[in-house]
């Protein structure tokens, strides 16, 4: 009995995993889409048209290597949960809106962070992941708090260091949000060293 209640356990848990992977990938495919021969539509240099686009550039960097680290986060969570409840669903889609909502702030900050809308583009734009980070610290607060856990003393500890640092992005989020209406650019960079430090920072290592 026990072990088929595992393997239902298991199964239900794979699904939420595969639907999380299928969005996470969605949306890093959706970013490609700003990207563009510049040249297309006016003609002109090539060189000097790619030049002229990095913005869209700088802005899909960021937002890929955002979305790539918080999917490589999302997946060994999951290698750490042994059962899922209907908490954890909606907290999970919570998280799959703001990751889907991504493409969206790209194309803002793409389109106006060398304009006089830049300030604005790069608040909604740290806003969306300041969002996006206390979305996942409240998903990673509910697997430690119901204990959703495999029995592993290094499960329940690795979720504990994602959970803490998820909130130390909210506190830089939240000063890249402070820094955008100063500078849309200085905040976008921010941004991307958030995502550095996620990358080699502390919660990286398992």
């Amino acid at each position: 009995m026990g072990s088929n209640a595992e393997r239902v356990e298991r199964k239900e848990t794979t699904r939420i995993e595969t639907f999380s992977d299928g969005v996470f990938a969605f949306a890093i495919t959706l970013l490609v889409l700003y990207l563009k021969d510049p040249t297309a539509d006016v003609g002109g240099n090539l060189l000097q048209g790619l030049l002229t686009e990095w913005p869209a550039f700088f802005a899909f960097v960021t937002s890929f290597a955002t979305i790539l680290i918080m999917w490589v986060g999302h997946h060994e969570m999951f290698t750490a949960i042994g059962r899922i409840d209907r908490g954890f669903m909606f907290l999970n889609g919570l998280l799959l809106f703001f990751v889907t909502l991504t493409p969206f702030t790209t194309s803002l900050v793409a389109n106006h962070i060398v304009s006089s809308d830049s300030q604005t583009a790069a608040a909604v734009y740290a806003g969306s992941f300041l969002l996006l980070s206390l979305s996942w610290g409240i998903l990673g607060r509910h697997v430690f708090r119901k204990k959703l856990l495999l029995a592993s003393v290094a499960a329940e500890s690795f979720v504990r260091i994602q959970t803490r640092g998820a909130f130390i992005g909210l506190t830089l989020y939240i000063l890249a949000l402070a820094i955008a209406f100063f500078s849309g650019i200085a905040s976008v960079v921010l941004i991307l060293m958030v995502a550095v430090f996620y990358a080699v920072g502390p919660t990286s290592q398992r």
